[in-house]
């Protein structure tokens, strides 16, 4: 029995694999390493996941995706798993690797992630073999989520926002520069609670001030990330994430002015992941 997840900022996506080849799911919050207590995950884990393996079936692999899941975070994570599933061999990676095997499978191309945070990274089939650092939604993560919630905040905060927008971000959210600094300076998870505005621009994502921001956004990604990577007018590029899923046509836009054509865009690649590794276990 084969366990996956795919882990972010706002959930983590289970999927359990028997031998036979069913698939039950799973889900539980969002995690990150950097910000959240790994007890936390085995509690969640424990609650939600294990009461979905059938008694007196045993896991045997466990691989384990998610954001932050990079140096000193791998061991930590892997122990906390291995409190529950003391018998499985626990392969942890971060989410590039999931955004690669999902959308690339065994083929080279660039696999990019828009969702609360961004990220993107050349795959040559097998491995991720070069990657532009996101730094974070305070140095960098355009495009994402966060990026556009930051955005949208400044300008409304500083009164740089059209009358109409304001009105209604006022009416829905009531934003306050104390609240807006204490969720983003003192709080956790100052990514998702930015991250939470862009329903609301892509709410009213035909107000011509919105949909500019959002080109600029993942203009700025292409910017900063796609055209970094060598061979990239040539590769196939992929996109996963709630982000690059729900502004799609606005970032095939962008993709189109720049002379690039992008493939596949995913909502979430679990699907994927689930396929690559049911593929890898027959083979």
């Amino acid at each position: 029995m084969i366990l996956i997840a795919d882990s972010g900022a706002t959930k983590i996506d289970w999927r359990i694999i028997d031998d036979a080849g069913k698939i039950k799911q799973a889900s539980t919050p969002g995690f990150s390493p950097y910000f959240a207590d790994l007890r936390n995950l085995v509690q969640d884990v424990a609650q939600s996941v294990i009461p979905e393996i059938p008694k007196g079936k045993q896991v045997r692999e466990v691989y384990f995706y998610g954001t932050g899941c990079i140096g000193d975070n791998v061991p930590s994570v892997q122990n906390a798993l291995a409190t529950l599933l003391p018998e499985a061999s626990i392969f942890v990676d971060n989410d590039l690797l999931a955004a690669a095997r999902a959308l690339c499978g065994h083929e080279a191309g660039i696999a990019c992630i828009l969702g609360t945070g961004s990220n993107s990274c050349l795959y040559d089939g097998e491995k991720v073999v070069r990657n532009i650092p996101a730094l974070g939604f305070a140095l960098g993560d355009e495009g994402s989520g966060a990026y556009l919630g930051k955005t949208l905040l400044a300008d409304f905060l500083r009164g740089g926002c059209p009358a109409i927008i304001s009105e209604r971000l006022q009416k829905r959210f009531d934003p306050t520069v104390e609240e807006t600094l204490r969720r983003v300076y003192r709080e956790e998870s100052p990514s998702q609670y930015l991250a939470g505005f862009a329903r609301f621009i892509q709410q009213n994502i035909h107000d011509p001030y919105l949909h500019q921001m959002v080109y600029h956004a993942f203009n700025a990604f292409f910017e900063k990330s796609i055209l970094q990577y060598e061979g990239h007018s040539q590769l196939k590029v992929h996109f996963t994430g709630a982000v690059a899923f729900y502004f799609s046509n606005i970032l095939r836009q962008v993709a189109n002015d720049k002379g690039i054509v992008v493939q596949h865009i995913l909502e979430n690649p679990i699907a994927g992941l689930t396929l690559f590794h049911q593929q890898k276990s027959v083979g």
